[in-house]
Formats: C-alpha cells, structure tokens, sequence
C-alpha cells in the first residue's frame, strides 16, 4: 500500500464523501476521487474536478443557507456519477453492467420512496392521532419527527442486516476512520486508520437528524402562516388542509436542509463546543448503525482515494 501523499498544509482541509459500491469516494471543494475494488483485487481510482455553477444568478448559492441547497445537488450529482462507476467496476465482466439511465431512474424511485416513508406516511399517521397542526404545532411536529424518527432508524436497521448493505456501511466506517486519520498528526495507513472510531461529525447520517430537528421548528411556524395570511385554509376540508400543508413541507424541504447544512458545518467547525456537541450527538448514535468496523483491505481502498484525491 502507498504512503499517503497528505502534507502539513493539507492536514485541516475539510474533506467528506461517502461509501460506494465496493469501494470509497472522497471530495474536498475542487475535487473528488473514487477508489473500488474490483472482483479481481485490484484497486482502480479515478479523480475529476467539480464544476462550480454558481456564477450569474447562481451566485446566490455561495452564500449561508442557499449554498445548503447547492450542496444537496452536488451530492446527488456526483452521488449518482459514483455509483455508475462503482458498479460497474466491481460487477464481473459476465454480468450486466447499469447504464447511466437506468441508474438515473433507481435514484429516482429511491428519492420518491424517501419522501413517501419518511415525508408523507409520519404525517398522515400524525393527522390521525387528532392532535390540531394549526392549535398545537409544536406537539404536531414532535410527534411528526418522532414517527421519523422510529421509521428511518427501523429501516437503516433492517437493511443493515442485508450482506450487500452491510459491506457498504464497513466502507463508510473505512471512509470516516481515513478521514480521522488525515486530519490528525498520524501518517495514512491502515494500521493507523482502524485505531480510529468509524464515528464522524460531519457525517450525512448527523446531517439528517439535524434535519430532522430544524424542521420540527420550520414546519411549526407553517399553519402559524397561514392563521395570519389565510386563516380560511382551516375552514376547508381536513384533508384539503393537510394536502396543501404536506405539500409545502415537501417544497421548503430545501430550506430546512439549508438551514440544517449551515449547523452541521458549524458542528464540525466547533467539535469541542459543548451546545454544538449536543446537536450532534443524534446523528453520532445513528452513526452505530449506518457505519460497521471494516477490514484492513477495505481501509486499503478508502486510503487509495484519499491518495488519489490529494
């Protein structure tokens, strides 16, 4: 295995990424690198640039809060570039590889699966326990993100049983142990790396629990809105009611993550604070969940895109 090629200077670069088929991708501001280990053994890497949009009018989306929203583009844009890549290099040459339609229409459905368990289905079944969104929003909304809450950790639970899913979630605890490893004083290697947790505070997983909490206080203040602007929304049908109000959750679900996205980056920023390590200790014990211990091969390939990347 090669040495890491990580200088001094480097060393608080924020980096991130995410577990991929078989393999590892890394990405700092610039960049993002992929490593996968294909069905013969053998690592294969690739790095790109990442082209920034924001000019123009787009400009508004380096700013707080908007640049959240951008964020979530960017990483389903290159999210969905890596898992065409990762699968196809580590699906023998025998078997049919995914096309980039294919996979464009798999993250699809998946996206619309998400928002209907984890969006639409906790607030029907809120509605249904009779207390008023518009007289009791904050109650309302607890209850809305505590059946999220249960859902979201019971799925990432059953799935994680799955042996597929489960090598996923070794190479996010490889991706996070690297990381950890690059931004101390340590040299990269594997040895190094697994005497690391697999926990990481900029983590996705701490991303959405603290969506989750900001939009208990976002989707309060919705029927609130309404009472001033158009308090005749309350004499409609209830299920006219509740379909306009799911629906606006659905569309300022963007906000709530640009909000959220500018409290996990302060979480990493501040890992010593007290308030901002109290916000994050949600998605840190989600995190024993959605990242296993790998073995030494798989922080092999997560050090080849940190290598690869730097």
């Amino acid at each position: 295995m090669a040495k890491s090629v990580a200088s001094k200077d480097k060393i608080m670069e924020s980096i991130g990424g995410q577990a991929v088929i078989e393999g590892v991708m890394l990405r700092r501001k610039d960049s993002y690198s992929v490593a996968v280990r294909n069905p013969k053994g053998k690592i294969i890497t690739t790095k790109h640039k990442i082209k920034d949009y924001r000019k123009g009018l787009l400009s508004v989306f380096k700013y707080p809060f908007f640049r959240g929203m951008y964020a979530m583009y960017e990483m389903l844009d290159i999210g969905m570039k890596t898992l065409i890549y990762s699968s196809n290099i580590a699906t023998d040459e025998k078997d049919e590889k995914l096309t980039p339609l294919q996979l464009f229409w798999v993250v699809l459905t998946s996206v619309a699966f998400a928002i209907g368990l984890f969006v639409v289905v906790p607030y029907i079944l809120t509605v249904l326990t009779g207390v008023k969104e518009h007289t009791n929003p904050i109650i309302f909304n607890l209850i809305d993100a505590a059946i999220k809450v249960i859902f979201f950790v019971a799925y990432v639970a059953i799935i994680g049983m799955m042996p597929d899913i489960k090598r996923v979630f070794q190479y996010h605890g490889a991706e996070h142990m690297t990381v950890h490893c690059h931004e101390s004083t340590k040299k990269v290697t594997p040895q190094n790396c697994l005497s690391f947790t697999t926990i990481h505070p900029r983590c996705g997983s701490s991303f959405i629990m603290i969506t989750i909490v900001i939009s208990i206080i976002v989707f309060s203040l919705l029927p609130l809105v309404f009472i001033y602007w158009y308090p005749a929304l309350f004499e409609l049908n209830i299920w006219i009611q509740k379909t306009i109000l799911g629906l606006l959750r659905i569309v300022i679900l963007p906000i709530v993550m640009g909000i959220s996205y500018e409290v996990l980056k302060l979480a990493g920023k501040y890992p010593d604070n007290p308030v901002m390590q109290l916000v994050s200790l949600p998605g840190m014990w989600l995190q024993k969940l959605t990242t296993s211990r790998p073995d030494k091969k798989q922080v092999e390939v997560a050090i080849a895109a940190l290598n690869k990347l730097l």
